[in-house]
């Protein structure tokens, strides 16, 4: 069975924007090493990780939750739907054996934050949570200041930083095969 790669990014980003190829490539390095995409199956990075993965023969899923304007996108294999936006988020981070987390607004950071916080209370098992690119630099280092300066330890250990979707999907095949 293929591990399951959960990503988190913007709904906002379009095709022809930095932020849309950067998940375009994540799909397709991620499909090219044997992982399954996993997605909030709407449009933006959702749709680009998607698209990057079927473009090379990858498997892909979706999960949505109940919205009147959007419908998921067309490079969705399975797809999961639910009620509301919380329920989509437990399903996202319980299909996930990682979690790679794109630039992004405050959906994205619920999402990393969610993540985050179940790992280091230990209410789920540790896996890898990658944040690619340097959008979420200054979020992490101020939580690990600030929480420091509080005695709580750094947990920003949780957070793997890459640079690029390449260097993510290496990361990845590193960690599962040795």
């Amino acid at each position: 069975m293929k591990r399951v790669i959960t990503i988190f990014g913007s709904a906002r980003a379009i095709e022809g924007m930095p932020e849309y190829q950067a998940a375009f490539e994540l799909g397709k390095e991620l499909a090219l090493r044997g992982f399954a995409v996993c997605n909030g199956g709407f449009g933006g990075t959702m749709e680009a990780s998607a698209r990057g993965a079927k473009e090379v023969g990858g498997t892909t899923i979706g999960v949505t939750y109940q919205n009147a304007i959007r419908k998921p996108n067309p490079w969705i294999d399975q797809h999961y739907g639910f009620p509301t936006i919380i329920e989509r988020m437990l399903m996202l981070i319980e299909l996930g054996d990682a979690y790679v987390v794109l630039k992004g607004g405050t959906g994205t950071l619920l999402e990393f934050a969610a993540v985050w916080e179940f790992t280091n209370k230990r209410l789920m098992r540790e896996k890898p949570i990658i944040a690619v690119g340097d959008f979420w630099d200054r979020v992490v280092e101020t939580l690990r200041e600030e929480l420091l300066w509080e005695g709580m330890g750094d947990c920003t250990n949780l957070i793997h930083r890459v640079k690029t979707p390449k260097d993510c999907a290496e990361y990845l095949v590193k960690y599962f095969h040795g």
